[in-house]
């Protein structure tokens, strides 16, 4: 089915089941610790061995030889392969960084080797005698130190490397010297970890040439297809299977190390193996979401009209990786005739860097909304109309090509109206409540829409029951209930009627989870499978298939009344079908999704300690399919926004090339302790340019400016404004006004 036309009535939009907050139909299975995540399938691979991964000692250089006789004659030992033995590197086609074979050492705690043994303990005790002669090589560790040299990279539009290094609309230079306001601010953010709860595991099996891994990723036909040209087979002999991730925030959108060594192990050993990541392996040896040094100047009229706005990004990668997009929202959200973004790549020795939940927008955000609270001061205007006076409601760039949807103003609005931003005292460090200051703070959010073709399988059965598959995989983001809702909806039966499969290679493939996309564009394929369904059970059933109605359990038409089951009654009717977005349709219109974040913190004017008290979130994304899930959505991302802006910086070692904190002893997160109740609304409101679900994503869009919003209330409270996250104690605890 092809999607390229605003979608007008369907029965999705009856909503008696999509739209509304049902519970997750996973759920159960979670709580009750019967849900198979990838390093947990006992039944799958009887007799399974078990591997662990040496990782590199130094970050850049070679490997002149590895011993393992040692390692070989331990205990249990089954097998022990190097990187010296897969003489061509292993890289797929979407990762930076190699992921196993040849001499070379790109980063630290690259895969130099895998042991294989009996137990996990045997494997781990017989890898730390594993015996590595390296030949150190000098890197470039330090982005501060590099940035100055960094050169331009094109892309700043978000478009690729076909896009110009220096995109500027107007005359940025001209226009900044004329303006009467203006601000020149330099910001930065650190490196940050993905920390998902299920670490990166596989269990891999041979069956001759034939390979099936139980692995934990977000994309099931990516991760086939550049695992099938790793190892040089056919993708018709590779299964991936992922039923259960446990949070992944990008960093298990490609094939990683976990998934080669598996394979590579169980070949050599001729068993199934079985191996995760350690720990402190994931910081290094997989992907992280790159520091930036972000400089900012805008300027405006005595109006507040911005009339000149710039936004340049500097971060590092690996040679030949891509630069963090931090520049990419601001040619969209807000209005001004001249404009400039560029970014620069500092090549750095260190590990990958690629994305983590909203990359781009979510560091980008950071800094842009606090560069427009400091201009809002400087015109001496309230923050949330100065937003206002500069919306938009077509592309700033592009101004013939209109907004699908765009509420912003009533995001701010609504959300200054539920929040009391009334009460905010606009004056800094004048608001206290004992030895604390009080101040409020609000950023806007943003995260462009993006579709992605989408298929599914559905199966009507003789007692009623639709069965859905595709390979659509649920990272812990409710992929299995909004499909079985659009699956309920669409086929007119209750939600206990359907059965939901996903994350197996074998079925049709789908969208997959990432970028926003999964929700929207995995249950539109869902959708259009239906569709061909209905169809045929309208066939069957004699009915004229334009004109039939699909409720209780029935199908109705002309008068006729018949059961959904007996359509079935002569065996199972099964649809295949797909969605596919008309790019130039979708083109036509700027597709993205809004939100106003609203934050309270307290900080303890004697220790500099700061707390969240109140966090209020409002977000116009489309039709809500789930509103429950899609509010755990948000909240989560809101929780890893306020990590952004407090605590969450991996520490970089500039000498030896590492991140230091390579636990979750070292790096900090947010636990329950810091995070307040935290409040979710959602506009009403289906975007007809969007899919057939007239939906978007919320996933990502929940964290874009969460940062910011805290920032600016912690400036509020105190009156020190901190432009380098997080904003630690140590950063204003000597600023901080006096109590008397």
């Amino acid at each position: 089915m092809k999607f390229d036309k605003p979608a007008g009535n369907n029965p999705i939009d009856q909503l008696k089941v999509v739209g509304r907050p049902h519970d997750r139909v996973d759920g159960p299975r979670k709580v009750t610790g019967s849900a198979p995540y990838a390093y947990e399938r006992h039944d799958v691979a009887p007799n399974a061995a078990y591997g662990f991964m040496v990782g590199s000692a130094v970050a850049t250089g070679r490997v002149n030889r590895v011993d393992v006789a040692q390692a070989k004659a331990a205990p249990g030992v089954l097998a022990v392969v190097t990187t010296l033995d897969v003489p061509e590197p292993i890289k797929g086609d979407m990762n930076t960084a190699k992921l196993f074979g040849g001499a070379e050492i790109e980063h630290y705690h690259q895969a130099v080797a895998v042991v294989v043994a009996e137990t996990f303990e045997q494997a781990r005790a017989a890898a730390y005698l594993v015996q590595v002669d390296y030949a150190r090589a000098s890197g470039k560790y330090n982005l501060a130190k590099e940035a100055p040299n960094a050169p331009l990279q094109g892309g700043g539009s978000g478009e690729g490397s076909g896009a110009p290094k220096v995109d500027e609309v107007g005359n940025f230079a001209r226009a900044f010297a004329a303006a009467p306001v203006k601000i020149d601010r330099v910001y930065t953010t650190p490196d940050e970890s993905h920390a998902m709860m299920e670490p990166h595991a596989t269990i891999a099996a041979w069956q001759g040439d034939t390979l099936t891994i139980w692995t934990s990723n977000q994309m099931i036909a990516w991760n086939k297809r550049e695992l099938a040209k790793a190892l040089k087979l056919d993708p018709a002999n590779v299964r991936v299977d992922s039923p259960f991730v446990g949070g992944g925030f990008g960093s298990k959108l490609f094939l990683r190390a976990d998934a080669v060594l598996a394979a590579l192990g169980s070949k050599a050993c001729g068993r199934p193996v079985k191996l995760a990541l350690a720990r402190p392996q994931i910081a290094n040896n997989t992907t992280h979401r790159p520091a930036t040094i972000q400089h900012v100047r805008l300027a405006a009229g005595r109006d507040g009209r911005l009339t000149a706005i710039a936004h340049e990004s500097t971060s590092g990668n690996l040679p030949k990786g891509d630069p963090e997009t931090a520049v990419s929202q601001t040619k969209l959200l807000y209005a001004g005739a001249n404009r400039l973004t560029s970014m620069r790549l500092a090549e750095l020795h260190l590990p990958e860097g690629n994305a983590m939940r909203a990359p781009g927008e979510a560091p980008g955000l950071m800094v842009l909304e606090m560069a427009m609270d400091e201009m809002a001061e400087a015109l001496a205007m309230d923050p949330i109309e100065f937003r206002i006076v500069n919306d938009t409601q077509v592309d700033p760039e592009k101004p013939e090509r209109r907004y699908s949807q765009r509420r912003l103003i009533e995001c701010l609005r609504t959300g200054a109206d539920r929040f009391g931003w009334s009460r905010r005292n606009p004056k800094p460090g004048q608001v206290r409540d004992g030895s604390w200051l009080i101040g409020m703070g609000v950023a806007a959010g943003f995260r462009n829409n993006i579709t992605m073709k989408s298929g599914a399988r559905v199966r009507l059965g003789a007692k009623g029951v639709v069965t859905v598959e595709t390979d659509m995989t649920d990272i812990g983001t409710g992929s299995y209930t909004v499909i079985a809702q659009t699956t309920a909806e669409m086929m007119g039966v209750d939600i206990d009627k359907v059965v939901v499969r996903l994350g197996d290679s074998s079925f049709p493939v789908s969208s997959g989870s990432g970028g926003q996309w999964g929700g929207n564009s995995s249950t539109a394929g869902v959708y259009a499978a239906c569709v061909r369904l209905r169809e045929q059970v309208a066939q069957r059933l004699g009915f004229n298939s334009t004109d039939v109605d699909f409720a209780d359990g029935k199908v109705s038409s002309g008068g006729r009344t018949i059961a959904l089951a007996d359509a079935a009654r002569d065996g199972e009717i099964v649809a295949e079908d797909s969605i596919e977005f008309d790019r130039a349709f979708s083109k036509s219109y700027q597709q993205s999704t809004f939100a106003a974040h609203f934050v309270e913190v307290a900080v303890d004017a004697y220790t500099g300690e700061t707390r969240i008290r109140r966090m209020l979130a409002v977000c116009d994304a489309g039709r809500i399919l789930n509103p429950k899930t899609a509010r755990s959505q948000v909240i989560g991302a809101m929780t890893r926004g306020a990590g952004a802006a407090l605590m969450e910086e991996l520490a970089v070692d500039t000498r030896f090339g590492f991140f230091v904190n390579h636990d979750l002893a070292g790096y900090e997160v947010p636990v329950h302790a810091d995070i307040p109740h935290q409040e979710v609304i959602f506009l009403d409101g289906a975007d007809d340019k969007s899919s057939p679900m007239k939906a978007k994503g919320v996933g990502e869009l929940g964290i874009c400016g969460v940062g910011a919003a805290i920032a600016n209330a912690v400036y509020n409270a105190t009156g020190v404004r901190v432009r380098d996250y997080p904003i630690t104690l140590d950063k204003h605890l000597a600023k901080l006004p006096q109590m008397v």
